[in-house]
Order: structure tokens, then sequence, then C-alpha cells
């Protein structure tokens, strides 16, 4: 059995689910979301509970009940407490402010970046150098932090770049005088 499949989701309060069928609706105090689920996997409110299972033990079977598990827990968890990224920026001139519900980027480039942030995607700057992503969807806050990050990613010489606030950089040696 999967480790992470069999594992129950608890419902907290305040959260409304809905399976029909192979969709799965997840309505919260900040948000709803929605899942298309395979048809093979089951979904099943129990006790208050929300149990994922499979048919049987094949390698498809187990890889779908685990991942569909994780995702219904992030939907339940970014409902009731929505998902944050934090990015720094790094480098001499290099900035990032919000504008008229854009993200304004100088970095170092000829040309400033406009970033416009999906639907559901709340971003605002601490700082010309500290940006934090939040949403209630983990996958998008997640895809929009890499996004932008691609923009400048860190290179190793300098560490110049837009980062992880977690992220650590691996520096390497620069040319040395023969």
């Amino acid at each position: 059995m999967s480790r992470v499949g069999k594992n129950p989701i608890a419902i907290p309060g305040g959260v409304e689910i809905k399976i029909d069928g192979t969709m799965v609706l997840v309505k919260g105090p900040k948000g709803e979301l929605s899942l298309n689920v395979d048809p093979d996997i089951q979904v099943e409110r129990k006790d208050g509970e929300i149990v994922v299972s499979r048919p049987n033990d094949s390698q498809r079977f187990r890889a779908l009940h685990g991942l569909y598990r994780s995702l219904i827990a992030n939907m339940v968890e970014g409902v009731t407490n929505s998902f944050q990224r934090k990015l720094e920026i790094v480098g001499v001139g290099y900035k990032g402010e919000m504008k008229n519900n854009r993200l304004n980027l100088q970095l170092g480039y000829s040309h400033p970046i406009v970033f416009v942030p999906p639907a559901g995607i709340e971003i605002t700057a601490e700082g010309p150098t500290k940006l934090t992503i939040s949403g209630i969807s983990k996958e998008l806050v997640g895809q929009v932090a890499a996004k932008i990050r691609s923009f400048r990613p860190p290179e190793p010489y300098k560490g110049k770049g837009v980062k992880y606030a977690e992220e650590h950089i691996r520096r390497k040696a620069g040319k040395t005088a023969a």
C-alpha cells in the first residue's frame, strides 16, 4: 500500500468537499478549487475524512494513488491557509516593484520585464529586492515563482539573479592569474 496514498485527509471546519464522479470540488474560506481525478481512482468521504483508494497494485495505480491523495490534500490546505513562495533579487541595480497589478522587474537587461500574474495569484513586493507570491493553488504558486526566477536565474560566480529565499547558490571560483 502506498505510504502517502493510504493516509486519510482530514477535513477542517469551514471546508466543504463535493465529490461528483471523477470531479472533486473543495470550497473553503479563501476560495474554491476543483480537480478531475482519474476514473480508476476512487475518492470517498468516510467519517469526516477523505479516503483515496486504487483498484489493484499495478505500477500505474500505485503512482496515481499517492499523486491524487497529495493533490487533494494540497487543495484542502490551500483553501484554508494559502500557500506562499518568497523570492529574493540579488544584484546591483536589480529590483522589482508592483504597479497596477503588474510586476515590473529590472534585471540587468536593456529593457524592463513586465509580468502580469494569473488570476488567483497575489504578488507583493516587500522592498525592492524581496517578492512574495501567494495563492490557494500550490501548483500555480510554484509555477509563477519558477517563471519569475527563469527571467534571470542566479549565476554561480557572483550569485546575481532571482533566487528562492531558502535556496543556496553553490559558488564557483573565478579566474586565477597564472
